[in-house]
Parts: C-alpha cells; sequence; structure tokens
C-alpha cells in the first residue's frame, strides 16, 4: 500500500478547526439518531457508563453544546467525531441530534477518529497502542511518523506498542483498570506468559506499584541462576555452609571460582552486623 499523503504532520492540531459548529457554509442540521452508527474505526473499546450518565445529565439540562461531526454514508450517517454525545442522547431516549455534515475518505476518517480520542479522550492504554497500531498499518506508516503526526516521541509510541505483546487474560486486566500500563511492560520483561499472568494476579492481589513489580519480575528471573549456582556447588562447600550458618544464626553462602572464593555473612540491620563482628573477633 502506497503512503497516503495529504493529512500533513500537524492533522491532530487542527481538530478544534475541523470540529468546530458555526463555520460558513457548514450548516447544523439535526438527524435521526436512528439513522446513525458509530465510527466504524473508533479506537475505544469500551464507554464507562457512569461518565456516560454525567454527560447525558448534563446534555438534559444543557442541550448538545457542541454538534457531533458526520459523514454521509450508502445508509445513513457515520460518526466522525463525538460517538459519546451520541450514545448519550440515545441513553435519554432523544429521537434527533445536532450534527454538521463532512465530506471525507476512509482513510481521513480513521485517522481523525483516532487522533480526536488521543487528544480528547483518555483511552486506556491498549486502546491507545491499537490507535497507534491502526495508523500505522492502514496508512502504511512508520512509528517515526506517527510519532510526529501525533507530536509524541518514537520511544513512547514503541513502549505503548510493547503492550500489544502481552497475553490476552493480562491485556483484559488492563482493560478492567487492574494494572496499569507501566505494569504490562514490566511484566514482559518474564517472556513466559504462564509467569506473567502469575505475576500480575499477585501484583493485583498484594496492590503492587510499578517499581515493587519491576524487584519482583527482577527476582523470579534470577530464581533459575541461584538454583542453577547451588546445584553446581560441591557437596563439602555446602556443608560447610550449613556448618556456619548454625554456627553463627545467619544465612552463609560461600562462593569459589578458579582459585579465590568468598564467605558471605547476611545481615539485615546494625545490631545484626555488630554481633556478627563481634563473633568473628572472637574466633
Amino acid at each position: 500500500m502506497a503512503r497516503q499523503k495529504g493529512l500533513g504532520k500537524s492533522l491532530g492540531k487542527g481538530l478544534d478547526a475541523l470540529f468546530s459548529s458555526g463555520k460558513e457554509g457548514e450548516a447544523v442540521i439535526e438527524l435521526k439518531i436512528s439513522e446513525i452508527r458509530r465510527n466504524p474505526y473508533q479506537p475505544r473499546m469500551e464507554f464507562n457508563e457512569d461518565k456516560l450518565r454525567e454527560l447525558a445529565d448534563s446534555i438534559e439540562t444543557h442541550g448538545v453544546i457542541q454538534p457531533i461531526v458526520v459523514r454521509k454514508a450508502v445508509k445513513g450517517y457515520d460518526i466522525v467525531a463525538g460517538e459519546r454525545r451520541y450514545r448519550a442522547c440515545r441513553m435519554l431516549g432523544w429521537e434527533t441530534i445536532p450534527a454538521i455534515v463532512k465530506e471525507m475518505t476512509d482513510t481521513e476518517m480513521m485517522e481523525l477518529a483516532i487522533i480526536e480520542n488521543l487528544q480528547r479522550e483518555n483511552l486506556n492504554p491498549l486502546e491507545e497502542a491499537m490507535s497507534y497500531r491502526q495508523l500505522m498499518t492502514t496508512l502504511n506508516i512508520t512509528q517515526n511518523e506517527v510519532a510526529e503526526r501525533l507530536g509524541k516521541s518514537r520511544p513512547y509510541i514503541a513502549n505503548m506498542l510493547r503492550l500489544l505483546n502481552l497475553p490476552n487474560a493480562i491485556r483484559q486486566m488492563i482493560n478492567d483498570d487492574l494494572l496499569s500500563g507501566a505494569h504490562g511492560r514490566t511484566l514482559l520483561a518474564l517472556k513466559d506468559p504462564i509467569q506473567m499472568e502469575g505475576a500480575a494476579k499477585r501484583a493485583i492481589d498484594e496492590g503492587m506499584s510499578v517499581r515493587t513489580l519491576e524487584n519482583y519480575v527482577k527476582s523470579l528471573q534470577e530464581a533459575p541462576a541461584k538454583r542453577k549456582q547451588k546445584q553446581d556447588k560441591p557437596k563439602f562447600i555446602e556443608k560447610h555452609e550449613t556448618m556456619l550458618k548454625e554456627q553463627f544464626g545467619t544465612a552463609v553462602e560461600i562462593r569459589k571460582k578458579r582459585k579465590k572464593g568468598t564467605i558471605s555473612f547476611e545481615f539485615r540491620n546494625e545490631e545484626e552486623f555488630k554481633r556478627l563482628i563481634s563473633m568473628l573477633e572472637e574466633k
């Protein structure tokens, strides 16, 4: 597919002008809600019912302050911008809604729908990531070009797209607002889907912050290496580790590499440190 041109790198910056009402030559008309259908390119997967109810209450009191924007379809109209207003009016049982009819291509409609949501609504992390992927696929553009069009950095776009590599179960946790996008990206370091899901559930159960989850993931990654290291130790070293542990009352680790080695004593506070030093001096 050839790359689309003509929409401009700063298309997102012109949303207010594109969707504003009252422009000369653009009439605001009342359209039957029954003749309107949702935008097929709408990136938002879920609409918060409580917030829709708040919007419906506001519209019932003040009316629709800003008309929705639609495009004429073969049958009826497709929403370009304003799906929340449309849903709120339908919730109120209204038969019509004020709208502006615009002419635009499928590509323009898709890009405008995505940009409107990114700039005017709080998409959840996965919806945002899917929007970027949809722009790249449909317009055949790179991460750099998406970043330029939306005024974001390329690393930011790349990090968001990584969320699409998560297992479905964890993606649903993010959709349900149980985990943040940052939690999701942290879990990707584990590689194994089963281990990821287990860590995700523990993070939710324990209310882990992103930093706490990072440390937990790191411990899971280090565990196999520690097990291997322990398995590789000669029996006489393991025997002396156990003997020193019993003698000093703390964890002891003996490491031997070639002709050198170290003996490590674990302490949790200053009091334990002083106790160990005292015992070592006595010996």
